[in-house]
């Protein structure tokens, strides 16, 4: 159990990583001609074919795999509540995992799909390519309700268990309710799950390992 909640603790941590990761790439390095012809936006996907797929596998199916585990351990220390909100909230945690992963297994393979396309017509892989991407952005892109439900869910929980710090429990909620919100198609309202969400990871990866290392202190001075 002791390792369990580090190793999720760890989880929490690098999924807060992967958010810093993708902003930074898509912030910094990411010149996809949003303006510019059907030829010209498949053309600059080609080219990048290879760093896209990459960043799209980790901060899709790498953060999925780190979210399984950060889902389970918060299931395992929060289960003794006996809190609804518990079980429903890992429900949805699972769900977004589901999504999470999948999301990332379609752009890539719908992206080399799409690729392979262009010596056929460009024209048929830049409409092949929107497609994909209109599934991706509902699954889990553009819409975090999912994982708003869950971390809404599992905040309500440990702050009425008063497990966690009550400030990072607050902040959950915040999460949560943000990511909710963005059922509405606003760019700015998933930024905003986004930002508060690196806070909720860090601050609940520190507070997983704190805890877990102050029980195996307990356990050896016993």
């Amino acid at each position: 159990m002791n390792n369990l909640q580090k190793v999720a603790g760890v989880s929490a941590l690098f999924e807060a990583l992967i958010y810093i990761v993708a902003f930074v790439y898509f912030g910094a390095f990411w010149a996809y001609p949003s303006d510019g012809t059907a030829s010209e936006k498949m053309a600059y996907l080609a080219e990048n074919q290879f760093s896209f797929s990459m960043i799209y596998f980790l901060i899709y199916v790498g953060f999925g795999v780190l979210l399984t585990v950060l889902v389970v351990g918060l299931y395992e220390k929060l289960k003794s509540t006996n809190s609804p909100f518990v079980k429903v909230g890992s429900v949805f945690g699972v769900v977004w995992v589901v999504l999470v992963i999948a999301s990332g297994m379609l752009a890539n393979i719908g992206l080399s799909h799409a690729i392979n396309l262009m010596d056929l017509s460009t024209e048929k892989a830049f409409d092949m390519w929107q497609m994909i991407s209109v599934i991706i952005e509902s699954l889990g892109g553009g819409n975090e309700l999912v994982g708003g439900l869950w971390v809404l869910l599992i905040s309500l929980a440990a702050l009425k268990a008063k497990e966690f710090p009550q400030g990072l429990n607050y902040l959950g909620l915040i999460v949560g309710i943000s990511g909710i919100a963005t059922i509405y198609p606003a760019e700015v309202l998933t930024e905003i799950f986004g930002v508060t969400q690196i806070l909720w990871f860090v601050w609940l990866g520190i507070s997983m390992l704190s805890q877990s290392d102050a029980r195996q202190v307990n356990s050896v001075a016993r």
